[in-house]
């Protein structure tokens, strides 16, 4: 496959859903020569290309009850819901290790969208030029303010992808690939609606004005981004993948039972229309 794109939306704890779709292209051996995904997206991409079959789902599904993943506890301690040093140290070190050396051997080019917080911008990192900072790049990318701190790198202060860039189509097709299958985690028909946390948003925006703007407009772009796909499937430049029924799972979802059905339709829905991916790939 060449000029072939795999683009993985993010969504929180939603993100078990594209989990699901790709421990079904594992199980068929199916990589693209070009992943780029941002936030949960990137999360799953990076257990995907290193090949470790179910490592996603004991990560987000299995470790998903213990306080350090995802509580109030972290964000009375910490200012951050999700655990982010358990999530992105003790997890791949020590608790399920993260295979960095198939993952950086791999030869398919994977791209993470993240956001700057003082310009506001969309900045992408390659595998192939930042490797071994690749999970802490991933760790920004999943970075959603009032949720996680921001983080630190290649001298600026980056948060969520998704801010700026929640499902980076564009991007895949600037980098040269003409047809591109996107694993989306939000249903058929749903649109994102203005944010109610304006006090909030006031609040963060005295520390990063940019920021807090995207913030504010991050429903019109995403909306925009959308009826952008809609066009790219009647040409038949996108294939999309999206959760056939709707099951309730919220950004930070903790409820194991909830998670696994969205794994479960995810990796059901992979299949169901794989024969038409692999016609849509040739």
């Amino acid at each position: 496959m060449e000029n072939i794109g795999l683009v993985l939306e993010g969504g929180g704890m939603r993100g078990v859903y594209t989990a699901g779709v790709l421990e079904y292209f594992m199980e068929k051996e199916l990589y693209f020569p070009y992943v780029i995904g941002v936030s949960a997206g990137a999360c799953m991409a990076a257990s995907y290309l290193s090949r470790q079959n179910g490592r996603n789902k004991v990560v987000n599904i299995d470790l998903v009850r213990d306080p350090r993943y995802l509580s109030f506890r972290n964000f009375i301690r910490n200012r951050e819901f999700f655990g982010m040093d358990f999530l992105f140290d003790e997890i791949p070190n020590k608790i399920n290790p993260f295979d960095y050396d198939t993952f950086l051997n791999a030869k398919e080019q994977f791209i993470v969208g993240t956001t700057d917080c003082e310009t506001g911008e969309a900045v992408y990192y390659d595998k192939k030029d930042h490797g071994k900072h690749m999970l802490k790049i991933i760790r920004a990318s999943s970075s959603l303010p009032f949720v996680a701190p921001s983080v630190e790198y290649d001298n600026r202060l980056l948060l969520d992808g998704g801010i700026i860039d929640p499902i980076p189509i564009r991007k895949a097709q600037e980098d040269g690939n003409h047809k591109n299958v996107i694993v989306m985690t939000k249903p058929p028909n749903y649109t994102k609606k203005p944010s109610k946390f304006g006090g909030a948003i006031t609040y963060f925006s005295k520390k990063h004005p940019k920021i807090g703007e995207l913030i504010q407009s991050r429903y019109k772009h995403y909306n925009e981004t959308l009826g952008y796909l809609d066009s790219e499937k009647e040409k038949g430049n996108v294939m999309i993948i999206q959760p056939s029924v709707h099951i309730p799972v919220s950004r930070m979802e903790r409820k194991q039972e909830r998670l696994l059905s969205l794994y479960e339709l995810g990796y059901k829905d992979a299949k169901k229309q794989y024969e038409e991916i692999v016609e849509f790939l040739k």
